[in-house]
């Protein structure tokens, strides 16, 4: 007779460690209670300019590039690996991009697409030095930085590509009907609850334990109402912006990636134990090489929306932008030492950073404060990290 151990279960519901990573529920709350005290410590200082329409929609845009950054960086931290070229990678493709469709009048698809493989493959020349040539992947972003940036002015000519074409602006700048958001904010609402509602059937019917049947339904009314919020409050303004609705499509596609493939499982093994993990078969190389081609990938979409934002390529495009992508992961709980990771929490952290950015900015804070603020709170958040694994 068949046996039905607890980790079956665990796999059959998706609620492994690696999916899961249950530790990370206090710290959703901490970040969720930080975001709270940021939005009314800025709400109140800037007399409600902060919480207005057009703030609230600057800040999500904001929030997109390093969003974006944070979704691909996530996987590789969570691998026990860094990279460092993401900022120069992303001034490069997008630069490349703006080159493309200033100086080449390349048609909108096929400059997208170019960009993209681009980025894919500059992230797989990365993946390939760390995981075949054993090069610590330190050195070879850091040298990936130097190297992209330097092939960016070099391409330029050290000169802003400007301006694109309408169809590329489109990309950063355009904005959602109100009633697309409102379709698609709803529809995406009633495919979670069922999910929700799914997964919680299937956890009954292999005797698992589930939350009351009142604590679901008040995160769903909870979640319909900050997603339907939201929406509401973009439209009075100008509606959803498009690269929002990229950040969500991405970030979703990640924790489909990160609980629900056995692809993200490995990659949660080797952060964790990469021993024990090539032991039971994981293809190490090529998964470490697939994780920072995806990285890639993810640095090309960010490039495309910072040149179309900014309408133009420019040679010091993403500058430091890594070092905000890996804050971004950071302050929302993945470990730097591998293993332990949530896409969720590297975009929650994403718009922390960018909440500080913005209100900081809408204060008149000198720059240089701005940076001693987010390197206060990037060593604070190592800090809390390190010192919760000493208590475990």
């Amino acid at each position: 007779m068949l046996k039905i151990t607890r980790s079956d279960r665990l796999a059959a519901t998706g609620d492994t460690a690696a999916g899961k990573n249950k530790p990370l529920n206090l710290q959703v709350f901490v970040m969720l209670a930080a975001i709270v005290v940021i939005m009314l410590f800025f709400t109140f200082t800037t007399e409600g300019a902060y919480l207005s329409a057009r703030n609230i929609s600057n800040l999500l845009r904001q929030t997109s590039i390093t969003g974006i950054l944070a979704v691909g960086m996530v996987f590789v931290i969570i691998s026990a690996e860094i990279d460092l070229s993401v900022g120069s990678m992303m001034g490069l493709l997008g630069g490349v991009a703006a080159i493309f469709d200033v100086w080449f009048k390349w048609p909108l698809t096929l400059t997208i697409l170019v960009t993209l493989l681009l980025g894919l493959l500059l992230g797989a020349w990365n993946g390939w030095w760390v995981a075949y040539r054993k090069v610590p992947s330190f050195i070879v972003t850091l040298s990936g930085m130097l190297a992209f940036r330097g092939i960016l002015i070099g391409i330029t000519n050290g000169t802003t590509v400007s301006p694109t074409s309408a169809a590329m602006s489109q990309i950063g700048q355009s904005y959602l009907p109100d009633g697309a958001g409102f379709g698609i904010g709803f529809i995406g609402l009633v495919l979670f609850i069922a999910w929700q509602w799914r997964r919680r059937g299937k956890r009954q019917g292999l005797g698992l334990s589930v939350p009351t049947r009142t604590g679901d339904l008040t995160r769903q009314v909870i979640t319909a109402v900050v997603v339907l919020g939201a929406v509401y409050l973009l439209n009075d303004y100008r509606g959803v912006p498009t690269p929002v609705l990229l950040l969500v499509a991405l970030m979703l596609a990640g924790l489909f990636l990160a609980a629900r493939t056995a692809f993200g499982r490995r990659i949660y093994a080797i952060g964790g134990n990469i021993d024990a993990a090539r032991l039971s078969g994981v293809n190490v190389e090529r998964t470490k090489l697939a994780v920072f081609a995806i990285n890639g990938l993810m640095v090309a979409v960010a490039g495309l929306i910072l040149s179309s934002r900014l309408g133009a390529g420019s040679p010091s495009a993403g500058n430091i932008a890594e070092l905000d992508a890996i804050a971004a992961c950071v302050i929302g709980g993945t470990s730097l030492a591998g293993g332990v990771g949530s896409v969720a929490g590297a975009v929650m952290g994403a718009f922390i950073m960018a909440s500080l950015d913005n209100g900081m900015s809408m204060l008149d804070v000198s720059t240089f404060w701005q940076y001693i603020v987010k390197g206060a709170i990037l060593l604070l958040a190592v800090w809390m990290d390190t010192a919760t694994k000493k208590r475990a």
